[in-house]
């Protein structure tokens, strides 16, 4: 049986999102057990070039959502970047969820044909569904979900492959 792309998309967005609202769980108590604040984690990015730890998370809630909106044919929410703190940005990975959550099925599944135009850097790109899943959405979203893991790692919360999984 294949799979649709509701489970190659929703399902997975889901999965990872809720790994990495585990992964900012365990910063928390790994940032109180060391005797300093959470947040001292968010400035954390491993080039002067690239985005810090907020950032990271920020864009793969973004990723996710629009992707499964723009799969469903359905408006993308909206949401500002104004998470300061890792309370914030859990509670911005709990919005994308509960958005997952009212996500049609049908309407996603009925997505892989659908034409799907973005703006990335003011250059329209054009896709089909299945095809804006595979080789926009996921890889930019593994992408901003590793880095994030990767940065949190670096500055020693104790992190393995089954965290980032989401099987720990």
């Amino acid at each position: 049986m294949s799979r649709t792309l509701y489970d190659r998309s929703v399902a997975v967005f889901r999965h990872m999102l809720l790994a990495l609202d585990r992964i900012l769980d365990i910063a928390e108590k790994n940032a109180e057990s060391r005797g300093f604040p959470v947040d001292q984690f968010l400035a954390g990015r491993f080039a002067p070039d690239m985005f810090p730890l907020t950032r990271q998370v920020q864009i793969a809630c973004d990723l996710a959502k629009s992707g499964a909106a723009r799969l469903a044919g359905a408006d993308v929410p909206q949401h500002d970047d104004t998470e300061t703190t890792v309370a914030e940005l859990r509670g911005r990975i709990a919005k994308v969820l509960a958005f997952m959550e009212s996500v049609d099925r049908a309407a996603v599944d009925a997505g892989e044909e659908r034409p799907v135009t973005i703006t990335v850097r003011g250059q329209p790109m054009n896709f089909i569904g299945g095809e804006y899943l595979d080789v926009f959405v996921l890889p930019n979203f593994y992408f901003h979900l590793t880095t994030a893991y990767s940065l949190l790692r670096f500055q020693g919360v104790p992190l393995g492959k089954l965290n980032y999984l989401g099987r720990a």
